[in-house]
């Protein structure tokens, strides 16, 4: 049904529409040149563009027609118009929602171009489309100002001196991933000043970066920080949006991080990680957007062009939803692929970000026959000679059809890998069967990666992330408790593969609590220990709790943030962390860049890896499918040839043991030449150098724990 599109304009005058010229269509958004600003819009479907001018009090000054319209691009310049600029658009067009189109001029539009963000979506009934309420749902049409509880769109000037600045460049063979939250990282840190606790600047406080750093990880990813809403139903129960993965503009930091409303603040944030030599990562929702399913706000891109920018059903009033967000954005075509390669490359050349963690990719492999390793915005990343230089993560799985594509993302991208996740998890937690799959894991998962010449660092190795149990409460609860969601307790997943160790949650139980801390250390072991790029979830290196809740994604309090106070308390955990971190940088053989197959090399004889029983036997298959086997060594051989070169390796020989069982089990070290002997590098039953027991041919494996040992000195070909 089409409606009349004609909006109230009240008192607004006309002081810059005398000025306007024609402008260009390019670039998109709102470009600042020293002299004036050229305002640009795409929108296929549109019959007129208005651009609207507030002042700092939000305002609306001035409403003017874009004069303009080249290659589907709505375009005008404004010559006096000047950074600081607030803004929005007010876009007509048909109103027919069983045809795609849900233009209404009175709502006022966010720019997808903005680089800054200004204020904070006020819910009100005022921002839907349509009259809520009405019989017909979103086939009515609403008339009411939007703009009042709208955020504006804000010019910025771009230029920024970044000094001596230098890009961290870390291979990826040596990248050690950190995941965390900026807001929840600092909320409560000591050394913070208030005024920046939460925000890009609080985490680039030197006491943060310095920590940081000292833990020996070379790259912090951080969660969601383009600008974002709250939902509306969590602000109804005294909740918000915490993990940010509701995305409102694809360029603009998100308002709530910015103490002082300054983009720059972002840019001063990553100068002064790189200055660290840490590499900064972000993780990006182009999924879809914080605009929902045919029910929700009109804020942007369905009132700009919706039947271009999302996923529409065979109805097309109703919303493709592989993301289960309400909506899906349209990668395939030409105009929605080039927002999202601009965005990513104005993050990368304006903001001089690292790399890219992409929330749901499979959503953006889709084309029409489903995922493509050949899709669009796959081929576009991959031949892009800005993004070929940065780090491109893929979470490979969605809840559309074929959503699960674990391994199947291009050469050059890597991958959250779940399966290492859930094996590790099983593994440690005493599961039948699982040891097979444990080593497949611990080598770099060559099931899944080894193809097309990726590489081992293809596999993102973790045991835990934000979505789910911390380390802490992975190992101190069977149940997630997520009461204070408000849903029950029916959010979340209901499959952690945990294990309480004997009491729910905190205890007094002293001997649960060594057992709790060394099943911390052998699941941390196993991440930094296995072939792969390690991922660390910030906090889990002094056991950081949330209480049992697995689905914090609406808790922004003291549930998800940051105490600093037992993070003090849990030193030696810490510590252990930063010796893990130092053996796997100092040896090369635990990040190799070859997969490993157990196969003798026909040049020196010798195995990359080998797998050994406890009584020092090479695995047999009859082992190897025994559902009670629990305990293996896995040799690595400093002569195999890590790097493909055909010349031996001058690394130490190391040798990895394991015991997933209960009792301490005897294990035989391999004999060595005269003069060599074993080294102890590392022990998760005491947390550092020391041993049980040992002698110079056997050793006491605890139970339920790792330990590490080199060949010294090494032994070579």
């Amino acid at each position: 049904m089409s409606k009349p599109m004609r909006a109230s304009r009240d008192s607004v005058t006309a002081s810059h529409a005398a000025t306007l010229r024609e402008g260009l269509p390019v670039p998109l958004g709102a470009t600042w040149d020293g002299l004036g600003v050229n305002f640009a819009l795409f929108s296929a479907h549109a019959t007129r563009v208005e651009l609207c001018l507030f002042d700092d009090d939000g305002k609306e000054t001035e409403r003017i027609t874009l004069p303009e319209y080249t290659d589907e691009v709505w375009h005008g310049y404004l010559p006096d118009a000047r950074p600081g600029q607030l803004y929005g658009y007010r876009v007509h067009g048909p109103y027919e929602p069983h045809a795609g189109h849900r233009f209404n001029p009175n709502k006022l539009l966010l720019d997808p171009y903005a680089k800054q963000v200004v204020g904070e979506l006020e819910w009100n009934d005022a921002l839907f489309g349509y009259t809520i309420g009405h019989p017909d749902e979103d086939l009515s049409f609403d008339e009411r100002d939007s703009a009042p509880y709208m955020p504006k769109s804000r010019v910025i000037d771009q230029a920024f001196t970044w000094g001596t600045h230098y890009w961290p460049g870390v291979p990826w063979d040596r990248t050690i991933l950190y995941e965390m939250h900026v807001r929840g990282y600092t909320m409560l840190h000591p050394r913070v000043p208030q005024v920046l606790r939460g925000t890009f600047a609080g985490l680039a406080h030197q006491d943060v970066v310095d920590y940081i750093r000292s833990l020996g990880v070379t790259s912090v990813e951080l969660m969601p920080v383009h600008a974002f809403i709250d939902d509306k139903n969590l602000l109804g129960k005294g909740l918000r949006n915490y993990w940010g993965y509701n995305t409102l503009s694809f360029f603009s930091p998100h308002p709530r991080y910015m103490a002082s409303n300054t983009v720059d603040e972002f840019k001063e944030m990553v100068a002064h990680f790189h200055d660290a030599g840490l590499e900064v990562i972000l993780d990006v929702v182009y999924n879809h957007t914080a605009e929902g399913n045919h029910l929700g706000p009109t804020l942007s891109l369905r009132g700009i062009d919706n039947a271009t920018y999302y996923r529409l059903a065979e109805d097309r009033r109703l919303y493709v939803n592989d993301t289960g967000t309400g909506n899906t954005l349209d990668l395939s075509h030409s105009r929605v692929l080039q927002t999202v390669m601009d965005s990513l490359r104005y993050w990368t050349t304006a903001m001089r970000v690292d790399g890219f963690r992409f929330d749901l990719a499979t959503i953006l492999g889709r084309e029409e026959h489903g995922f493509d390793q050949g899709g669009g915005f796959l081929d576009a990343c991959r031949q892009d000679p800005v993004l070929g230089r940065v780090k491109l993560i893929a979470e490979p799985w969605d809840i559309g059809p074929g959503g699960y594509q674990s391994g199947k993302f291009s050469p050059g991208w890597s991958e959250w890998n779940d399966r290492f996740r859930d094996s590790t998890r099983a593994f440690w937690r005493g599961d039948e069967g699982r040891l097979p799959d444990f080593a497949t894991r611990l080598t770099g998962s060559a099931d899944i990666f080894d193809q097309r010449g990726r590489r081992p660092y293809a596999s993102i190795n973790f045991v835990t992330a934000h979505d789910g149990f911390t380390l802490h409460d992975l190992v101190s609860y069977n149940d997630k408790h997520n009461e204070a969601n408000g849903e029950d307790n029916r959010d979340g997943s209901s499959n952690n593969l945990s294990w309480n160790h004997g009491e729910e949650g905190p205890t007094e139980n002293p001997d649960i609590h060594a057992l709790r801390n060394r099943q911390m250390r052998n699941m941390l072991a196993s991440v930094l220990l296995a072939q792969g790029t390690p991922m660390l979830l910030a906090g889990d290196e002094f056991a950081r709790s949330q209480g049992g809740n697995n689905n914090a994604y609406c808790q922004d309090n003291e549930i998800t943030w940051f105490n600093w106070e037992s993070a003090a308390e849990c030193h030696q955990l810490t510590d252990f962390v930063r010796r893990l971190t130092r053996l796997r940088l100092h040896h090369a053989l635990l990040r190799r860049n070859r997969f490993m197959h157990g196969v003798a090399e026909e040049e020196t004889g010798v195995k990359d890896v080998t797998w050994l029983t406890p009584d020092g036997q090479e695995f047999n298959e009859e082992r190897w499918k025994d559902p009670r086997s629990y305990c293996l060594g896995m040799l690595l051989d400093g002569r195999a040839k890590p790097t493909g070169v055909k010349k031996p390796g001058a690394d130490s020989t190391l040798l990895l043991l394991v015991n997933a069982h209960y009792e301490p089990m005897s294990f035989q070290l391999p004999k060595l030449p005269p003069r060599a002997e074993w080294r102890l590098l590392l022990s998760s039953a005491t947390g550092s150098r020391k041993s049980t027991s040992s002698d110079h041919n056997s050793v006491m494996l605890e139970g339920r724990s790792l330990m590490l040992y080199k060949v010294h000195p090494p032994v070579l070909a």
